[in-house]
């Protein structure tokens, strides 16, 4: 990062670590009684439920267990919905479930393909798996490294493919998923994503310094942000040998904890959050966002507290 910008998005993560949530005061939201609030997405002119479906909730589930939770998610006014080839037989699942609502719908996919060739490839079988003949938004998933951001952005690399299936139509809106501040940025600096799909999370924004300087720069370049891990406490302490299904780390369960970690989340300029992949969760998630409030200032103090008090899933910089 050029050290200009990088002393300018230090500074606006120093204010971000602050007081917030200033941030929602410019953003566009949307509230429908009965349904979830829905928020702007950037500069794409969409505006999508608060809460998102991730694919891992219909994983290993039976066609109608899928079709039961795609419908529920419907009718609370979900209208996000983001799938991976990664997670296991979702495309499967999700893909005849969410049919009969696609037009109503924002759906994401992601590939973990660094290579064009790989990326087309892999695009083709999730738009087959997902009966769908486009998806709005196309990610690189799981950016981590600076040699994944090399490889991307290599004359033969995924990101030349995306832009070939955009010119073709088979998707709107370009994106990337990342668990890394250092690829998170350098993405950011070398192209105009329209999205960012990011932990944003009580734990690792205070005890890991993780999150802010990602943020700031986001919205500096008006990227619509999409949030990962609201629900998460930590990692999963070594001596515990039973664990939430779908979860690899360690959720907040707790109907209180949840709520407050969402609200954390949700108080920034963030446009929506996919809860766990556990279908419990989703459903707890569900069933609490009614009770969607920003957070007070009373309340973002004791969030600090609370997050510096956790061991956070991820840190910057990584020790």
């Amino acid at each position: 990062m050029k050290r200009r910008h990088f002393l300018k998005t230090t500074a606006a993560a120093a204010t971000l670590l602050g007081y917030f949530p200033a941030g929602l005061s410019n953003m566009a939201r949307e509230k429908n009684p009965g349904k979830l609030e829905k928020r702007t997405l950037g500069r794409t002119g969409e505006k999508l439920s608060f809460l998102g479906f991730g694919g891992l909730v219909v994983t290993d589930a039976s066609p109608s267990e899928a079709t039961e939770r795609v419908a529920e998610a419907i009718d609370h006014g979900i209208n996000y919905f983001d799938v991976a080839p990664s997670y296991g037989d979702a495309e499967i699942k999700l893909g005849p479930a969410l049919e009969p609502y696609r037009s109503k719908v924002f759906l994401a996919c992601k590939t973990m393909e660094r290579k064009k060739e790989g990326a087309l490839k892999e695009l083709e079988r999730s738009l087959t798996r997902m009966r769908t003949d486009r998806f709005d938004l196309y990610q690189l998933h799981a950016m981590t490294s600076r040699e994944d951001v090399e490889t991307v952005f290599s004359p033969d690399g995924a990101l030349n493919g995306f832009l070939q299936a955009k010119r073709e139509g088979k998707i709107r809106f370009i994106g990337f998923s990342a668990h890394s501040v250092e690829a998170a940025t350098a993405l950011m600096e070398r192209f105009d994503f329209d999205t960012i799909l990011f932990p944003i999370n009580f734990a690792t924004w205070h005890a890991g310094n993780f999150g802010p300087q990602v943020l700031a720069m986001a919205q500096e370049k008006g990227l619509g942000i999409l949030a990962l891990k609201a629900m998460a406490r930590g990692p999963w302490p070594k001596v515990t040998k039973e664990r939430t299904p779908k979860c690899w780390y360690r959720p907040l369960s707790d109907p209180e904890d949840a709520l407050l970690g969402l609200r954390f989340t949700l108080s920034h300029a963030v446009t929506a959050a996919i809860p766990p992949g556990n279908e419990n969760l989703f459903r707890l998630a569900l069933h609490l966002a009614d009770k969607f409030e920003p957070l007070s200032p009373d309340e973002v103090r004791e969030m600090k507290e609370k997050g510096s008090a956790e061991q956070p899933l991820f840190r910057y910089p990584q020790n």
